[in-house]
């Protein structure tokens, strides 16, 4: 039985006015600084993978700040969207598109004599990075492989495809942070989706429970937003690097945050899924992932490379402007990793 609706006092409704009016006063003073959504972004690099005919599309997302969170009147909202606070960012590129099977196989069954052509060092490091255990499933679930997003990954295993890939490539890749990946899904806007406050035009942007028959579906099949970035909104949810906790948007200004990741359970999801209601999807929405995601898993231990109950969540790559150094590299991947 739901809980009984009690009469707000007068007192109440003042100090509720009051905090919408700050929200309001926040957003007008942000919205000056917040690169709009008129604003294209045009620059971006394809990523060839060495010894192979695959590649990868990333977008140049400018330096900015950002509204972070969602205002109390929002559809949806939710006490750990709150409160708002400008974020700055530097400049990173991120993928077009989410992480496709294709690629995440190459890693995956690490078939290394595809990668012979590859200098010494390389091919050392190479050797060097754990191999995946098999699945004790179908990851995909049967919903396709050809073109569409990779899902079931743990975030460990999300985390080493990016350390392979830095080393095959020399570009240094990662997931994004939680404050990135909201700045890039909101594209210089300030609504609940990047194309507005209502889901009337939802079906034209998103793969989500109404309209996925039950499936993901192929990446980029619907608009991207106006950074041209493709399923933003739904299709599979995305890793994000920081570690979930409800109470972190308590600064008035963050440059750059990032929860460090310290254990397994929780990490945050972002984006919403071809299994969720539309309001999951809003830009501003966070998701904890827990040990629900490895519910299936017969093996003890449970694998730390699959979860098996994860079948919507994927992720997309991201890639600093200005690349880290090699000490700098290497003190990241041993803080997420712990090599």
């Amino acid at each position: 039985m739901k809980d009984k609706i009690r009469p707000r006092s007068s007192f109440c409704y003042g100090i509720i006015s009051i905090s919408i009016f700050c929200q309001l006063s926040l957003y007008a003073q942000v919205n000056k600084l917040v690169p709009t959504s008129k604003n294209k972004v045009s620059s971006r690099y394809t990523q060839n993978i060495p010894s192979t005919d695959m590649s990868f599309d990333m977008v140049l997302l400018p330096q900015g700040t950002f509204l972070m969170g969602s205002p109390e009147s929002e559809s949806g909202h939710s006490l750990d969207e709150s409160p708002l606070h400008p974020v700055t960012l530097d400049a990173f590129y991120m993928a077009e598109h989410e992480l496709t099977w294709e690629l995440f196989e190459l890693f995956f069954m690490q078939d290394k004599e595809i990668f012979v052509k590859l200098d010494n060092e390389k091919m050392m490091k190479i050797d060097a990075i754990s191999r995946p255990s098999p699945p004790y499933d179908d990851p995909s679930y049967g919903m396709g492989k050809a073109g569409f997003p990779a899902v079931s990954m743990s975030t460990y295993s999300a985390l080493v495809f990016c350390k392979w890939l830095s080393t095959i490539t020399g570009r240094f890749y990662r997931l994004p942070t939680e404050a990135e990946w909201e700045y890039a899904a909101r594209a210089g806007t300030n609504t609940a989706y990047s194309f507005g406050d209502t889901t009337e035009n939802i079906d034209d942007y998103a793969v989500y429970y109404k309209n996925s028959e039950g499936h993901y579906a192929k990446v980029g099949s619907k608009k991207p937003n106006d950074w041209g970035l493709y399923d933003m909104h739904g299709n599979v949810a995305e890793w994000t690097l920081d570690e979930y906790k409800g109470k972190t948007y308590t600064k008035e200004k963050r440059t750059n945050p990032l929860v460090e990741p310290t254990v397994v359970h929780p990490r945050v999801i972002r984006g919403g899924s071809w299994d969720d209601d539309a309001e999951v999807l809003r830009a501003a929405a966070r998701t904890a992932s827990n040990k629900k995601l490895q519910r299936r898993d017969p093996q003890i231990p449970k694998s730390s490379w699959w979860f098996t109950d994860s079948n919507d969540v994927g992720f997309r790559l991201v890639s600093p402007k200005e690349q880290p150094s090699r000490e700098e590299q290497k003190k990241f991947w041993q803080t997420v990793l712990g090599d």
